[in-house]
């Protein structure tokens, strides 16, 4: 089954709505299945290395008002591509739930965030929850928590590393976490698409990709995103896996009758 492609624009958009509108078209364009973008408010952000690195400016000029969400959701629906959002906090996911929204992501600083993970659970149809930072006994309790919940949970392998080296990736994680969970997806942090490429094979449920239309527009994130490009050879290749996949069985094909007929011997062999 084809993974789902979610184009991770996040906070790419600086806060440029007409630009996120551009990424968004963009990401529909290259085959993505949903556009995720990302929920906070700055005046909860507690103080940390973000005050000495730009973050936190950053931070200020990508805050998302509701009026902001309603518009960014509405032009997903115009280009018949999912709408997507992280949340920090309750208070963001309840400004998600406000706003229509049956599925949420819980990014990997709140695995282990229970009043988050509890208030999701109760209000959201499907959760897809990032893995990076954990523990194996956060996995597990996480599994506990979800164990009776009839919603879809989606848990993405991740490393919370930005960008992640190629061999820092551990890609096997992800069978790791199928031993807990149904439902597992990666979450790529390398620059390019060669990691995604190779978890393939591990047939991962879900896909995210940071996205960005020109990696040299401000803020960190945009340097080591995919480009529109990088992508679509992704979508691509990813068909093309699944088309080359399809089991005919062992007999030839109807579609070599006529080689079968004509070909062999044709040189009085």
């Amino acid at each position: 089954m084809k993974p789902r492609i979610i184009a991770e624009i996040g906070w790419n958009h600086m806060g440029d709505l007409s630009l996120a509108e551009k990424m968004i078209k963009s990401a529909k364009n290259s085959g993505c299945s949903t556009a995720k973008f990302q929920t906070w408010k700055v005046s909860n952000l507690v103080d940390g290395e973000w005050d000495n690195d730009g973050r936190r400016e950053i931070y200020i000029n990508a805050e998302l008002s509701f009026d902001n969400h309603v518009f960014l959701k509405n032009k997903c629906l115009e280009n018949d591509i999912g709408f997507l959002s992280s949340a920090f906090s309750v208070e963001d996911a309840k400004l998600l739930l406000e706003l229509g929204c049956d599925s949420i992501k819980i990014p990997s600083f709140e695995v282990s965030n229970f009043a988050l993970l509890n208030f999701c659970k109760n209000n959201f149809k499907e959760i897809i929850v990032s893995t990076g930072t954990a523990t194996e006994e956060e996995i597990v309790e996480l599994k506990n928590l979800f164990k009776e919940w009839e919603g879809n949970l989606i848990v993405m392998h991740c490393v919370s590393a930005y960008p992640c080296e190629s061999q820092n990736i551990n890609l096997p994680r992800i069978n790791h976490l199928k031993k807990y969970f149904k439902n597992v997806g990666f979450s790529d942090h390398t620059q390019g698409i060669k990691s995604t490429i190779s978890a393939l094979n591990l047939e991962p449920i879900a896909i995210e990709k940071h996205f960005t239309i020109d990696k040299e527009l401000p803020g960190r994130d945009n340097k080591f995103a995919i480009l529109p490009e990088e992508m679509q050879f992704l979508n691509e290749y990813i068909d093309e896996k699944e088309k080359s996949m399809i089991d005919h069985g062992i007999n030839y094909q109807n579609i070599e009758e006529s080689s079968r007929i004509f070909y062999r011997g044709r040189f009085n062999g």
